[in-house]
């Protein structure tokens, strides 16, 4: 099982669900991912993580409709200094969604939009590292930006997080990025220009790996959630995009 103690920085350290329905959200993951929903910690606004064998995946809160925005995951980005790189993201074209924020000893936080208007998290490490486990089935595997600003947002992650970024395909069908190259790729930016629907905004996604995408699909459903689109064979592994019952779209990959 792929372990690690800290993400490099610029790379994807950590992701949490934002979820108008808590309770049904932890007990979908549990049996989806066989995930452990920690209990909900009043210190931090019922903030809960889940753990995979121990070991810490992903995070969670409740959506209570303030914000406006539907249920969904977010994805943070690894930084040695937050407020620091809130400075860049601004410089850069971006606006602050939550400024850099000390979270007890754990270590700090912010959100961002970036010149394409996708959301992103950031996060200075203190006692808690982020994932401790990637790739691996019963995980996060992958991390994608959607964005219509393509060109943009790559020269925006290259400045603000430090990116070294490798184009993978550059043809008028296919624009890809990547955090790193080939094996070692950590995170991808899609140009989604010519597929996002009306009314959807730039955002990143996630994978979650399975052992069985078409068994993930059928609980995926008999618990609640929807398929989104059909699973389909790729290089990197059959790949589908669902939803839990909340409405918060994923993909899973097996």
């Amino acid at each position: 099982m792929p372990k690690r103690d800290s993400a490099p920085v610029g790379a994807p350290c950590w992701v949490d669900l934002f979820t108008s329905d808590p309770d049904r959200s932890r007990a979908f993951y549990a049996e989806l991912m066989g995930w452990t929903p920690e209990p909900p910690n009043e210190q931090f606004g019922g903030y809960f993580n889940f753990s995979k064998d121990g070991i810490l995946v992903a995070g969670g809160m409740r959506n209570d409709g303030e914000a406006g925005v539907p249920d969904h995951w977010n994805v943070y980005l690894a930084v040695e200094d937050a407020e620091a790189t809130v400075t860049r993201a601004t410089a850069a074209g971006g606006t602050v969604i939550v400024p850099a924020m000390a979270v007890a000893d754990l270590g700090t936080m912010a959100v961002v939009t970036d010149t394409g208007g996708a959301a992103v998290g950031m996060w200075q490490p203190g006692t808690h590292k982020g994932m401790g486990i990637v790739g691996a089935p019963g995980s996060p595997s992958w991390f994608e930006l959607h964005t219509r600003h393509y060109e943009a947002s790559v020269r925006f992650y290259r400045d603000v997080f430090g990116w070294d970024a490798h184009t993978l395909s550059d043809t008028p069908g296919f624009r890809y990025t990547t955090l790193g190259q080939g094996e070692a790729a950590l995170a991808g930016i899609m140009d989604s220009s010519g597929s996002l629907p009306d009314g959807v905004p730039a955002h990143w996604s996630i994978y979650l790996r399975v052992d069985d995408t078409d068994a993930a699909i059928k609980t995926t459903v008999d618990f609640g959630g929807s398929q989104i689109t059909p699973a389909e064979d790729t290089p990197h592994g059959r790949v589908a995009m669902v939803s839990d019952p909340t409405g918060a779209h994923f993909r899973l990959v097996g």
